[in-house]
């Protein structure tokens, strides 16, 4: 059975994400943070409903402990799918934000992405076959006022996996990019109107994390083995 990390995997996308690998037949290693118990929480539901699954928890901002976890988790074989969906906002104007929330994001959403594939680099490419998938956003493509820390952590994520995909080719390994627009979730709930949604989207809804889990889910199977360095959208037609 093919082992799957998928980091953040008690978001609202991670979670869909791990259920969408889950049903998939994979094994998932879902990965949290600060709320160890929604973690748990969605290992079990995977579990109950006849998915094979376990939590880790550290902090990807934290390269040392990062790389243990790691490298535990290579004791029991390699890892061939790798989904980065952790990240986190801390919205500010440029000139009023300070050098915690700019670090902060980046240090998750970016070098987190290293932390975590780094390590499991080699073992996936002595399988000759894995999955690299990160969570970008329509920020990381386009800008957005008051988030020039999140724009640049997921735009460093487009380059950093167009440049890996050149890597690791050889290998039959692939690396992508989905970059999600607006999707249901408490913090859209809060921050937009039905009538801001409406008028910024052209399918004039919300996405839902089942609508982005199903596009990694293909970038994780053997269909999508020629589709690398690409970075796609799942926005509602949102300029990007």
């Amino acid at each position: 059975m093919k082992r799957a990390l998928v980091t953040g995997g008690n978001s609202p996308i991670g979670t869909a994400i791990s259920q969408e690998l889950a049903s998939m037949g994979l094994h998932v290693i879902v990965h949290g943070h600060s709320h160890q118990e929604k973690c748990d929480e969605v290992t079990r539901q995977l579990i109950q409903t006849g998915g094979s699954a376990e939590s880790i928890y550290c902090d990807l901002s934290d390269r040392e402990r990062t790389e243990l976890i790691m490298n535990q988790l290579l004791e029991n074989g390699p890892i061939q799918i790798i989904v980065h969906n952790a990240g986190i906002f801390h919205d500010a104007p440029m000139a009023g934000m300070t050098a915690q929330q700019w670090h902060d994001v980046i240090d998750v959403s970016l070098h987190g992405f290293f932390h975590v594939s780094q390590p499991l680099l080699l073992p996936m490419i002595r399988t000759r076959w894995g999955r690299i998938v990160a969570i970008s956003s329509l920020s990381g493509m386009i800008g957005h006022r008051g988030q020039t820390n999140y724009s640049a952590a997921k735009s460093g994520l487009h380059g950093a996996a167009r440049s890996l995909a050149t890597e690791v080719a050889s290998r039959g390994i692939t690396v992508n990019v989905v970059a999600p627009g607006l999707i249901h979730s408490p913090s859209t709930e809060y921050a937009f109107t039905e009538q801001q949604i409406e008028s910024m989207v052209p399918m004039k809804r919300v996405g839902q994390p089942q609508e982005v889990a199903s596009v990694v889910g293909f970038l994780a199977s053997e269909k999508a083995s020629y589709l690398s360095g690409q970075i796609i959208g799942v926005n509602g037609a949102m300029a990007s």
